[in-house]
């Protein structure tokens, strides 16, 4: 199956400069893709090797429009109908893209593509999901700030998207799937919490049961089901203890000459731990729940993090992620 992803070219702090030479990687590691890059096209050719005509699978979709990155989303939805956003986003409902992926305003790109795309018949909001590193390979993590208060229903159809989303990227037929809470027991947590757990209990998904938050970096279990408020304070923490981490372990061994000396012998140690921990490797938020294949790249992704995130859309395009939520939804359709 050939795969075809619109790329919102002038998204994000960079725009062409960082989404053109992804796109070009991207395709010469996937034979089987073609890319739209929508935006301006005199800007978009200076970051071109060659003329475009030279490109078999590479497109260009010309307009003058985008969307900023301070852009209220009423805004963008009212008075950017030629955004390259909104096109690459139309190339989507149009059927001639199978994914769209934006390193562009987040909360524009939400709301553009649930009212182009609309929702999937038994999801009522949508949830942003990301993969985060863990002891045991990585694991799949949402609602991460789409939204703040959530009921047992929007939580267990979470955990639904999740779970898909995860056998998808992981590979994993049948990935197990826990509820963040303050505590492993049945009867821990808030009135939402525990209305879900009995409602996971009787679904078809493999549910561990509540998970705390040291267990979302144990690798205890591969989706980690929350609302979005606790999911984006858990991320941004984490985030910030990455980098605090890594600043502390840069001090220690710039101290003196002796610890200097020691770096060196542990250059390919340290090197590896930050490959390891790279966070330009799990870019590419998945916007779950909207009917289409909607992938969002950091702001300030580099050309190597953004092909990160035409990966996952083309992972999630090619696997036919949708239909098997779908498929998903209908099966568990008594429970949301």
């Amino acid at each position: 199956m050939s795969v075809s992803i619109s790329v919102d070219a002038m998204g994000g702090d960079f725009g062409p400069k960082i989404t053109v030479p992804a796109s070009l990687n991207f395709l010469k590691s996937h034979p089987d893709a073609s890319i739209t890059l929508v935006g301006n096209e005199s800007t978009i050719r200076k970051f071109l090797k060659k003329p475009i005509e030279s490109f078999d699978r590479l497109s260009i979709i010309h307009t003058t429009q985008f969307v900023t990155m301070d852009e209220s989303p009423q805004s963008a939805l009212k008075n950017k109908k030629s955004s390259s956003m909104r096109l690459a986003i139309n190339l989507v409902k149009e059927g001639v893209a199978d994914a769209i992926v934006s390193a562009g305003n987040t909360g524009a790109l939400m709301a553009t593509g649930r009212f182009v795309l609309r929702m999937l018949p038994g999801i009522d909001r949508p949830a942003i999901a990301s993969f985060l590193p863990n002891q045991k390979g990585t694991s799949c993590m949402l609602d991460l700030g789409a939204n703040a208060d959530c009921t047992s229903h929007h939580l267990t159809q979470f955990a639904i998207m999740g779970s898909i989303l995860s056998s998808v990227i992981s590979k994993k037929k049948k990935p197990s799937v826990g509820l963040l809470n303050i505590g492993s027991e049945s009867i821990k947590g808030n009135e939402v919490t525990k209305e879900t757990y009995e409602l996971l209990k009787k679904s078809h998904l493999n549910f561990y049961g509540n998970v705390e938050g040291n267990d979302i970096f144990k690798g205890t279990t591969d989706v980690v089901v929350c609302d979005g408020f606790v999911g984006n304070i858990s991320l941004k923490t984490t985030e910030g203890l990455a980098k605090m981490f890594a600043d502390f372990l840069g001090q220690e061994f710039k101290k003196n000459i002796g610890t200097k000396f020691l770096a060196l012998f542990s250059l390919p140690v340290l090197k590896a731990f930050k490959k390891r921990l790279d966070p330009r490797r799990y870019n590419g938020a998945a916007f779950l729940g909207i009917n289409g294949i909607v992938v969002k790249s950091h702001g300030s992704a580099d050309a190597f993090s953004f092909e990160h995130a035409l990966m996952t859309a083309y992972e999630e395009a090619n696997s036919k992620m949708i239909a098997k939520i779908s498929k998903q939804l209908k099966i568990d359709q008594k429970l949301i």
